[in-house]
């Protein structure tokens, strides 16, 4: 399991300009930002019409079972994936071994745009997750402040 995103707002408004500006550079019709636990990040384009939460819940797992397979194969991970529908097609690729940049797009584009455009995006968004991760304050372990003494004054009363 990853442990949880811990997001900020100034990071929010730049991770949801750059999920805008590749839905409109790469004419696609959704974006989303998932972490690997299956939450939302960001969305830009149409994504009103989507149950965006079990698309992000599925999207994850898709990613994991992938994962499993890249370990029986031996490699550590597949860093993209692409699924073509006859109406919509897919891209997902691994941001920061930890977001998972979908695109979701029709025959407005071409694959060969959302990848030249996703390439870029990624370049813009992995300092921003690598800043995140810095910012996190390390937290102890639960009850660690607490030592065997007080328990025994606990028991002892």
């Amino acid at each position: 399991m990853n442990p949880q995103l811990v997001m900020y707002e100034e990071e929010q408004k730049q991770i949801q300009a750059i999920a805008e500006r590749l839905h409109q550079d790469s004419r696609a019709r959704t974006i989303l930002l998932i972490d690997k636990n299956g939450q939302l990040v960001a969305a830009a384009g149409d994504s009103a019409a989507l149950d965006t939460t079990s698309l992000s819940s599925l999207v994850a797992g898709n990613v994991a079972a992938t994962g499993g397979i890249a370990q029986l194969l031996r490699e550590d991970e597949f860093t993209a994936q692409f699924h073509e529908g006859k109406g919509m097609s897919i891209h997902m690729s691994l941001v920061g071994r930890r977001i998972i940049l979908v695109v979701l797009f029709d025959k407005n584009t071409t694959q060969g745009l959302v990848r030249l455009r996703v390439k870029k995006a990624q370049d813009e968004l992995v300092p921003i997750f690598e800043a995140l991760a810095k910012k996190v304050p390390t937290q102890s372990a639960p009850f660690a402040e607490i030592t065997d003494q007080d328990i025994d004054n606990l028991f002892n009363d």
